[in-house]
């Protein structure tokens, strides 16, 4: 079995149960909902209690398992082709220059992490039409200049 075939999978029981994601990751449970998706939809790995979980739930093989706590192989072709992913997408090529310009300036010469990450999705309610609202937050890491000599930073942190 390909991972791919065990996204199917799931995807299949969830949708011939009427599950939620919501249910699925209360019923999971122990750590971020986005994690868990992300997992179950073959972009991230579970630790073995909550690949235990997940195949309790779903009625899967112990090999199925074994697959939800393996390190996927993550990403996708460039670009995206739904149009929901690539908003996402668009929104870092028509912003990206100046979120970068404005971390720079904060923090330094560096990046946000994308590993070391939280995010959060809501619902925000206006009367013009409801919000999604996403909060990203992510660990500054620093570039790190080898080989500095005395008297030259090490790391890029903002200079004073």
């Amino acid at each position: 079995m390909k991972r791919a075939d065990l996204t199917e999978k799931i995807l299949d029981i969830k949708r011939k149960n009427g599950w939620t994601w919501k249910y699925v990751t209360d019923e999971i449970g122990g750590m971020s909902p986005v994690l868990v998706v992300g997992a179950l939809l073959g972009q991230m790995k579970l630790v073995k209690p909550l690949a235990k979980a997940a195949a309790e739930l779903f009625g899967l093989s112990e090999e199925e398992e074994r697959m939800l706590n393996e390190v996927p192989y993550r990403g996708m072709p460039m670009p995206p082709t739904d149009p929901l992913i690539y908003r996402f997408y668009e929104m870092v090529m028509v912003n990206g220059p100046a979120w970068k310009a404005l971390i720079e300036e904060e923090f330094g010469d560096g990046i946000m992490s994308a590993i070391d990450f939280d995010i959060d999705i809501s619902r925000e309610a206006n009367p013009k039409g409801d919000r999604v609202k996403m909060t990203f937050t992510g660990k500054f890491l620093p570039y790190k200049y080898y080989g500095a000599e005395q008297g030259t930073p090490e790391y890029g942190f903002k200079e004073a």
